[in-house]
């Protein structure tokens, strides 16, 4: 017999985001290297839709983004992190008359509570990256 058979909904939106992404992490583990936290689960767990990248400046190399779960426990071990996805995001000149390429990268899953969601990139950025998470906590 299922557990839960009502549907959950979102008690309080959360938008959530870190420091600005400049500092490269080639790491496979998540376990070394510069992390940037972006998503805190809350209390009871929480819903996360899309993470959504932006250049806050030039950036001259191309760059990966990759995204993180992680269970609330440190970073530097390998078995509290998994790899959730990577997305590759294009050079960029800051100009006053074009505007910067944004990338949407979906999520549509629940996070536990205290689970966090961190950022990392490929290549160093100059001019920086924003990582922005839109959900909600229940």
């Amino acid at each position: 017999m299922p557990a839960n058979t009502t549907p959950i909904f979102t008690l309080s939106p959360q938008i959530e985001w870190g420091n600005t992404i400049t500092t490269a992490n080639a790491t496979t583990d998540l376990t070394t290297g510069t992390v940037y936290p972006v998503f805190t689960g809350g209390t009871n767990g929480s819903y996360v839709q899309k993470i959504r990248f932006r250049h806050t400046g030039s950036n001259a190399s191309a760059t990966v983004a990759r995204v993180w779960i992680n269970n609330g426990s440190a970073t530097t071990t390998a078995a509290n992190n998994v790899l959730w996805d990577e997305i590759t995001l294009a050079t960029n000149t800051l100009s006053q008359t074009a505007a910067s390429v944004n990338y949407e990268l979906p999520l549509n899953f629940a996070i536990p509570a205290n689970y966090v969601i961190y950022v990392t990139i490929g290549t160093a950025a100059a001019g920086g990256i924003d990582a922005t998470v839109i959900g909600g906590d229940y």
